[in-house]
């Protein structure tokens, strides 16, 4: 086979080259001009709007995209998409969804079937239902939480212009992360999500975590070649561990550090490392008790990098290198 598929009105598939013609199977087909692309966004319910936007401009350094009466939408410095997180006004603090983009409209229809077909009802949200996207679909994962699918997020733009960026970014205030990077959230069944995302999804599996009877209580996944998009460790269904925002280097996550301390904000662990991702790390909470991270570092998963696995022996280097013991806020404390 020769270069790849493409669209074309009469013939579903055929090849980018003259001369070169050929017919997919509908699953090689689509795992040629579909799937996911990344994580899109996170939504969270806080109790204190005005208490969020402070910490999430200020201390965060996110934008404001746009504001209704009970959300407020942010976004990076650096992203075009209209929004990476939501806070929304409830008498709760936790997880509403989290949604990851797609790259076709297409796509929607394709994993509606086969996440239906893996017996999850899927709610279709029309076009202008939702703030800053279009047609979506949701679905509740065999963990508990709310996810959604998504194929046209607006676009706002970011701070630089594509062409000619000057050297520094004017005008940032805080931590100010160029984008999001990925979430981690819990399960009882480990296993089961992972094989959901797995095989339902067309998540790859780059690390896991196995216990003492060979049980498998932590899974990393990706979807953008890099070490995870979304994680999964034990611990009670429907529970969101954190969010993350991408900084460029370890200098930049002492920094963050710096900035975190200075106004008051709880740190639970680091600056520190990996085992796991083998990522440079910083954890803390939002004022309403939501944990946030900033990471750095890690590798790039090519298509042949094999799964690594980590035994309980490992588990403290695995998830903080230097420290070498399982901090248990970190592995207790959820939303």
């Amino acid at each position: 086979m020769h270069g790849p598929a493409m669209r074309d009105g009469n013939s579903p598939f055929r090849s980018r080259y003259a001369g070169w013609q050929f017919t997919l199977s509908e699953p090689m087909a689509y795992r040629l001009v579909m799937g996911i692309l990344r994580l899109s966004h996170v939504d969270i319910m806080v109790t204190d709007l005005e208490l969020a936007a402070a910490y999430y401009t200020q201390v965060m350094g996110l934008d404001i995209s746009e504001r209704t009466k009970d959300r407020i939408f942010f976004k990076c410095w650096d992203e075009r998409d209209h929004h990476c997180l939501a806070v929304r006004l409830d008498t709760r603090v936790g997880l509403d969804r989290f949604a990851f983009k797609v790259e076709h409209a297409d796509d929607l229809s394709h994993f509606e079937s086969r996440i239906e077909a893996a017996g999850h009802p899927v709610e279709r949200v029309a076009d202008g239902e939702e703030v800053g996207q279009g047609e979506s679909i949701r679905f509740e994962l065999p963990s508990g939480q709310e996810m959604e699918l998504v194929a046209d997020v607006h676009k706002v733009g970011g701070r630089m212009p594509l062409k000619n960026p000057p050297p520094m970014v004017p005008d940032l205030v805080g931590i100010a992360p160029p984008r999001i990077d990925h979430v981690l959230m819990h399960a009882e069944e480990v296993p089961v999500i992972a094989r959901f995302f797995t095989e339902v999804l067309d998540f790859r599996l780059t690390e896991q975590l196995l216990n003492g009877s060979g049980h498998q209580v932590i899974a990393f996944l990706e979807r953008s070649a890099k070490p995870h998009d979304i994680a999964f460790v034990q611990g009670p269904n429907g529970a969101l561990h954190h969010f993350s925002f991408w900084l460029d280097d370890w200098d930049h996550v002492r920094r963050a550090a710096d900035i975190l301390a200075y106004n008051g904000v709880t740190i639970d662990v680091g600056p520190t490392r990996h085992g796991l991702t083998r990522g440079n790390t910083i954890y803390f909470f939002d004022p309403m008790g939501t944990r946030n991270e900033v990471f750095t570092g890690g590798y790039r998963p090519d298509p042949d990098f094999p799964t690594i696995t980590w035994t309980q022996e490992e588990e403290g280097r695995a998830v903080f290198y230097y420290e070498g013991v399982l901090n248990q806020r970190f592995a207790t404390v959820h939303t």
